[in-house]
């Protein structure tokens, strides 16, 4: 029997530059690239420490127009923690999967 995918958005595989902000009212400064990315949610990879339920506030970067970077501030819920796998798995890193809630563009003069 066939397994269908079950999520409500689709998922693109996308690996972009991540920067997580904040966690709770925690700043922070941690790097870490972007695995998938919905209109719902968001999976990365960083060496960063979270907790599910945690509300985090992240920035990824896209390559725009004219080589130009776009910024995109996001705000969302982490719902699930994982280890990364695979032959090129980093031990510290842990991959984090966290809802896309808000977002806001980052005007080139803020970021």
């Amino acid at each position: 029997m066939e397994r269908r995918d079950q999520r409500r958005f689709r998922r693109f595989e996308l690996h972009l530059p991540f920067e997580l902000v904040r966690a709770g009212s925690q700043p922070l400064s941690g790097r870490g690239e972007t695995r998938n990315l919905s209109s719902g949610g968001v999976l990365f990879v960083t060496d960063h420490e979270v907790e599910v339920g945690d509300v985090i506030e992240y920035i990824i970067t896209l390559p725009g127009p004219d080589g130009h970077k776009v910024k995109l501030h996001c705000v969302g819920k982490v719902i699930r923690l994982e280890r990364p796998r695979g032959p090129n798995a980093e031990k510290h890193l842990r991959a984090i999967a966290a809802t896309l809630e808000r977002y806001e563009f980052v005007r080139p003069e803020e970021a």
